[in-house]
């Protein structure tokens, strides 16, 4: 009698996992945009890299192996789908910088070099290929800051110098200045991203004190106004009407923008996608990543065309490369 209660519960167990593999399988495919791999990175194998677009190339500079921080520069080629080493970074290897691409050039500083949070910063120029030291951050030195530009305006913020942060500060590259500006209400944080449509920025996600944060911000630079969105979050006290099924919040995320909409990509132990729709102020998920789940990677959009790459899932270290095209059907043959 007892085997045979041991059996009517085993069996109802594997139908019930049966079923919820289904069920989690069956959302899996209902979820619209596909992943294809492209030329793996050429440099070593690294995560907390920084990057920054100009033209028709990325640029991915420095990060970690788990052994050593890297300085080394790399130019991804969209069109060809290939990979060039550049010029050395000129400061010392680092993981967990930030950059931005102004006005042509490229720009890398802050970061972690395994003793010092760093606030050193370097231009790059890839008509000559070399780098040229400026004028040190304006603030701390430190690192899992946010680095981007939007509408002519460059900026660093955030982080971590052992405190958690939430200034900015803008770059102008005619004086060589840093000037603090208005930073957001919401809560310090590291380890958040930015990504940036049309003539606006979007900063989500991150940590403070072990806890992700909710908040999601738009920044107007020609106002210097930062104004609160809705929350990422999946707190259905706070309006479940639009945020039941969210699973946003994260760290060391990914993001890029493509056609007016935009995207984060993995993070700490998750490789979910997501998609922000800024006309409605909504999020709509998208297929998960098809590679192995990594944080500390790398995202970025060349021509409307969205990548992700590197990073490490606990102390492995990858150099595999995505493009992600968010309105195609899943397909496993092309990874």
């Amino acid at each position: 009698m007892n085997n045979l209660k041991k059996g009517i519960l085993f069996a109802a167990l594997f139908s019930s996992l049966f079923f919820i593999g289904c069920s989690h399988d069956d959302e899996d495919e209902d979820l619209v945009g596909n992943w294809i791999k492209k030329s793996a990175f050429d440099g070593p194998a690294r995560s907390s890299a920084t990057s920054f677009v100009i033209g028709d190339y990325a640029y991915v500079a420095a990060g970690y192996t788990g052994d050593v921080y890297l300085k080394d520069l790399w130019a991804y080629n969209s069109n060809g789908d290939y990979w060039e080493q550049k010029a050395d970074f000129a400061g010392v290897g680092r993981s967990s910088a930030s950059s931005f691409a102004l006005n042509g050039k490229g720009y890398v500083g802050l970061g972690y070099d395994g003793t010092n949070k760093l606030k050193d910063f370097y231009q790059y120029d890839p008509t000559s290929n070399s780098w040229t030291q400026k004028t040190d951050f304006g603030g701390t030195g430190r690192y899992g800051a946010v680095g981007f530009q939007v509408g002519g305006k460059a900026y660093f913020g955030t982080g971590y110098d052992g405190n958690y942060l939430k200034d900015f500060y803008q770059y102008d590259d005619q004086a060589n200045t840093w000037t603090l500006v208005n930073g957001f209400s919401g809560n310090k944080r590291r380890n958040a991203t930015v990504f940036v449509i049309d003539t606006k920025a979007y900063l989500v996600t991150g940590i403070n004190n072990g806890v992700y944060q909710e908040d999601f911000w738009e920044f107007d630079p020609s106002t210097d106004v930062w104004t609160r969105k809705r929350d990422v979050d999946k707190d259905t006290d706070d309006d479940p009407t639009y945020n039941d099924e969210y699973a946003i919040v994260r760290a060391n995320a990914s993001s890029f923008s493509m056609n007016g909409l935009g995207y984060i990509v993995g993070g700490e132990s998750i490789k979910t996608v997501w998609e922000y729709i800024p006309s409605t102020d909504l999020w709509t998920e998208r297929t998960p990543m098809e590679g192995a789940t990594r944080s500390d990677a790398v995202g970025f959009a060349i021509n409307n065309r969205g990548f992700y790459m590197l990073g490490r899932i606990g102390s492995t270290y990858f150099d595999d490369a995505w493009e992600f095209k968010p309105l195609d059907a899943q397909n496993d043959d092309d990874n």
